[in-house]
């Protein structure tokens, strides 16, 4: 079995769940191939040099010089018939998102998306906003998968030698009838919460929307970036592009900061793949207890002001 990895280029670093996407694809066994494509593609073969891979693919050509749904649908069609792939894999991202699904079409090939988890042969999603897992199972050898934020731990990737192989593929202009913005989100914010290493995430424990500046003044000292929960989002004191759970982002931090957040599964969903977990909320009781590695039972309006300020120092 021969398993290609689609690798995201995430601002001249290879993406965290493309990296993720290999432990998924090292632990289905096989030969593992590695495509990255771009005008960054050298870099980031060079970063990817180090792990148990049968092959780094490098595609380098204008028409693809940045990501474009177009150009990158047709490369990878083209690469999994050159070298006899069966299975394509990917981080769920946005991009995955928006190009994979014409793969799909070009190969005729079923694409199952935003997978938690693999039990031998079948493949487990979330369902009814995220309350059920359904197992998947496929009856074709070729299939395409995609892998939420966290479903693996880039710290358990094998490490060896890959030979870097640069590949010529076949694309014409008029194939390419589509561009994208760089970086390429689903929409103009800066936010980005799936790569971020350490997240501030705000909850109802914040209590009104002008106390919302102390996470984002905590945020700046440790470098962070910022994220909600959805009453919060729902409450209009934060954009919809900062929501963490099930109906917003999945993310899988160093160590996710957390302010009066209740702790709903909805929201744990998007947020238990974090390596270190650190939740402050005066409910003793508060959900997000349970799976907190750190816990601290007060109010965050008379810690955080102080934690920031002896930060600062």
């Amino acid at each position: 079995m021969n398993s290609l990895v689609v690798i995201e280029d995430n601002r001249g670093k290879v993406h965290r769940m493309s990296k993720e996407a290999i432990v998924g694809a090292q632990k289905l066994g096989g030969d593992v191939f590695a495509l990255v494509i771009g005008k960054n593609a050298s870099s980031l073969s060079s970063d990817l040099s180090s792990l148990q891979l049968a092959q780094i693919l490098v595609v380098e050509d204008d028409l693809v010089s940045t990501y474009n749904a177009d150009g990158y649908s047709e490369v990878v069609s083209q690469i999994v018939k050159l070298m006899n792939i069966n299975i394509i894999i990917a981080g769920h991202t946005y991009q995955t998102r928006d190009y994979m699904p014409r793969v799909s079409a070009k190969l005729d090939i079923p694409f199952i998306p935003d997978i938690i988890g693999i039990d031998q042969d079948l493949y487990i999603k979330q369902v009814l906003n995220a309350k059920l897992n359904s197992s998947i199972s496929c009856s074709t050898s070729s299939r395409i998968l995609s892998f939420q934020s966290a479903c693996f731990s880039e710290d358990d990737i094998i490490t060896g030698t890959a030979e870097i192989k640069n590949i010529e593929v076949n694309l014409d202009s008029s194939l390419v009838r589509s561009t994208s913005e760089e970086p390429f989100q689903d929409s103009t914010s800066e936010v980005d919460l799936e790569s971020s290493e350490l997240i501030v995430s705000v909850g109802r424990g914040i209590e009104k929307e002008e106390n919302i500046p102390i996470a984002f003044d905590l945020a700046k000292v440790l470098n962070a970036e910022v994220s909600a929960s959805r009453p919060v989002v729902d409450a209009g004191w934060m954009p919809s592009s900062r929501q963490v759970g099930s109906s917003g982002s999945t993310v899988a931090p160093k160590l996710y900061f957390s302010l009066g957040v209740s702790g709903a599964i909805q929201h744990v969903v998007g947020m238990k793949g974090s390596k270190t977990i650190l939740a402050i909320n005066k409910d003793r009781d508060a959900p997000i207890f349970e799976i907190a590695d750190y816990a601290v039972i007060g109010d965050v309006l008379e810690i955080i002001p102080k934690l920031t300020e002896v930060l600062s120092e």
